[in-house]
């Protein structure tokens, strides 16, 4: 069951089973040393879905930016859940809370470039060239409101 929360929202376990997803992912695997938690988290909307054991199987979190722009990241599948169509079902949650939140917005996100085909499948549009970012290329992507 897909889950959406805010940060006062989630119980301790929960925001274990997703800081542990996430930097086993983003640092461990990809093997980048960066800070994995930021203020963003304190006002993001987190979308997961979880396992019976509470382990988070697919995760990410969608805010306004400072200028007021609709964003979303840290878009991760656990490494054993890849090729599950998790990754679609996850952008589908993600699309629908930031129409709830944020109707008829643009949504602007830094993608990793290994996966800007995935967004442009679903009407995200690349904007300029890549550009590093905690040390891996990312492409700046836009999908219309």
């Amino acid at each position: 069951m897909w889950q959406i929360k805010r940060m006062t929202e989630l119980t301790p376990d929960e925001f274990y089973a997703v800081m542990k997803l996430r930097v086993d992912t983003f640092v461990v695997e990809q093997k980048r040393i960066y800070p994995e938690v930021d203020a963003n988290d304190r006002q993001a909307y987190h979308i997961f879905t979880q396992d019976d054991t509470g382990a988070v199987l697919a995760y990410a979190r969608a805010f306004t930016e400072a200028d007021g722009t609709v964003t979303f990241g840290r878009v991760v599948v656990a490494k054993d859940h890849r090729g599950q169509e998790l990754g679609a079902q996850l952008l589908d949650q993600i699309l629908s809370c930031c129409q709830a939140h944020w109707p008829n917005q643009p949504i602007v996100i830094e993608a990793q470039q290994q996966v800007v085909g995935f967004y442009q499948r679903r009407g995200f549009k690349a904007e300029g060239a890549p550009f590093l970012f905690n040390s891996t290329p990312h492409v700046r992507m836009r999908r219309a409101a």
